[in-house]
């Protein structure tokens, strides 16, 4: 019996997807996404908690992403988990653990967070966000 590796997010854009050609006219987009979880602690105080997810999109689809979406844009994003190790310039091996997305869909529209009605939702903040480390290469 083989495992399942399958992952399914729903969140915001933390900045402009950056896209790149990897060679022989592939490309290859990187998305920083927000989920947040919302809840009441037991002494009635809202609580929220923001987790960040790196997305890689390929071919055609990471073009679409590039050209379509931007910061605060809400996606639907479908695929699976990948871990990858490289050796940074001091020796220490790192890890990053990444989304290979195979479905990414659009959601709102272009406008949404500047004609929302909720204050709450247009100055939502989701902390600060990590940055994609330069050096990163895609190994694939």
């Amino acid at each position: 019996m083989s495992g399942v590796n399958k992952v399914i997010i729903v969140g915001r854009l933390g900045a402009d997807p950056e896209l790149k050609n990897v060679g022989n006219g592939q490309n290859v987009a990187r998305l920083s996404v927000a989920t947040s979880e919302n809840w009441l602690s037991k002494d009635g105080q809202k609580q929220e908690r923001t987790e960040w997810h790196r997305v890689v999109v390929w071919g055609r689809q990471a073009e679409n992403c590039a050209k379509h979406l931007s910061k605060g844009r809400q996606v639907y994003v479908e695929g699976r988990l990948q871990t990858r190790s490289w050796e940074d310039p001091q020796g220490n091996k790192r890890y990053s653990t990444e989304i290979v997305a195979n479905t990414v869909q659009f959601l709102g529209g272009q406008t949404e967070r500047a004609s929302s009605t909720s204050n709450e939702e247009v100055s939502q903040d989701f902390g600060p966000e990590p940055q994609f480390d330069a050096a990163d290469e895609i190994p694939f």
